[in-house]
């Protein structure tokens, strides 16, 4: 079967015959019908976020289960599913206080680029290809553990239901679970691209009455307002903490998200805060960076800085509920798909436009 495998930092994925290993005792095998292409593959090819290789990379997948391991009781073969790439064990000290997305186990196998018993599926005449956080997307099939599957209706594109295993849960759970924006709140988004239109959505959902989405390509701007920006900040040209103060009544904003990864920008969202404003950040910086703020404004101005790993979601409740409010024309979907490609082949052009800004989110459909 073909795979796009990454067998250096640095380098192009390249397409590969593979061989994928039967799933093993509460292990399912998917057949993936749609690939979402995130950032955080890019992060992976330039070592920012430093894991094994070589890899099967993609982590935001939609699919049908082909076959399931001895003792699997969530899923049975032909149901629709969509990836968790955080499968919790349910035994650690974060599942059992409801903190799946801080699960040990999960974070310490994603890590090994394994499987949780420490063994891999795929193979390359005979060489271990690792696997991006057990799940492994950019294939034709994957061997994911029980608890990486979301059986979700049937009546949900398959391209559309791949977004929601990564970028849409990311983006809407910062705001509905990490930071609980109210009504009449104000907002601000430091980063338009596919993560933070779904911030946007929603903070709208939720109610907010200002939302203001900063980038720095005054082109995302059109499809920020389509989500439910209500202004925005072009920020090659202005100063983004004097335009939120300014659009915010003086006051500064009551959340501010930062969803590209970069000191200074984190600075920034923290620094665009009113008086007992929440900053979250999302963006995935490199593990070596700091950011720098003013220690005196955290109890003066009683703001906090926090973070959101998956939206801080339970994926087998949040996922099915997001496609639900989809299917009723609460949350957008179609919308987010720029670009969709036919075969794996399309990856690295597709790694491309994400580097130059061009897309919301493409996907390579099965």
């Amino acid at each position: 079967m073909k795979a796009a495998v990454l067998k250096d930092y640095g380098q192009p994925v390249t397409i590969e015959d593979v061989e994928l290993r039967p799933p093993k005792k509460g292990e399912v095998l998917v057949k993936i019908k749609a690939a979402g292409i995130c950032h955080s593959d890019l992060h992976v090819v330039s070592a920012d976020l430093p894991l094994p290789v070589p890899m099967v990379l993609g982590h935001e997948g939609a699919g049908i289960v082909e076959d399931v391991g001895e003792g699997v009781t969530r899923v049975k073969q032909g149901d629709h599913v969509v990836l968790n790439w955080v499968p919790e064990c349910g035994t650690c000290y974060y599942c059992n206080i409801g903190r799946k997305d801080m699960c040990d186990e999960a974070q310490a196998t994603a890590q090994s680029g394994t499987m949780p018993d420490g063994t891999t599926r795929f193979h390359l005449n005979e060489e271990e290809i690792f696997q991006f956080s057990m799940t492994g997307t950019f294939s034709e099939f994957t061997v994911v553990p029980e608890n990486g599957v979301i059986p979700i209706r049937k009546d949900v594109p398959f391209a559309q239901a791949a977004l929601v295993g990564c970028g849409v849960l990311t983006g809407y759970g910062a705001v509905v679970n990490t930071a609980k924006v109210k009504p009449g709140s104000s907002v601000v988004i430091i980063g338009a691209g596919g993560v933070g239109l779904n911030i946007i959505q929603a903070a709208q959902l939720a109610g907010a009455a200002k939302i203001i989405a900063v980038d720095l390509s005054p082109r995302k701007f059109d499809l920020a307002m389509q989500f439910g920006a209500t202004d925005t900040i072009d920020a090659s040209e202005d100063d983004v903490i004097d335009q939120v103060i300014e659009l915010t009544g003086g006051r500064g904003a009551d959340y501010a998200f930062e969803v590209i990864g970069n000191p200074n920008t984190i600075a920034q969202a923290y620094n665009c805060l009113g008086k007992g404003g929440t900053a979250v950040v999302v963006g995935i910086a490199p593990p070596h960076l700091d950011v720098s703020i003013n220690a005196f404004s955290i109890p003066a101005q009683s703001r906090t800085i926090t973070g959101s790993w998956y939206g801080q979601s339970n994926p087998i409740v949040d996922v099915p509920k997001i496609l639900d409010l989809y299917m009723v024309n609460k949350i957008k979907l179609d919308e987010l798909i720029s670009k969709t490609y036919q075969s794996l082949d399309g990856i690295n052009e597709a790694f491309q436009d994400i580097k130059e800004g061009k897309v919301a989110r493409s996907v390579v459909e099965f």
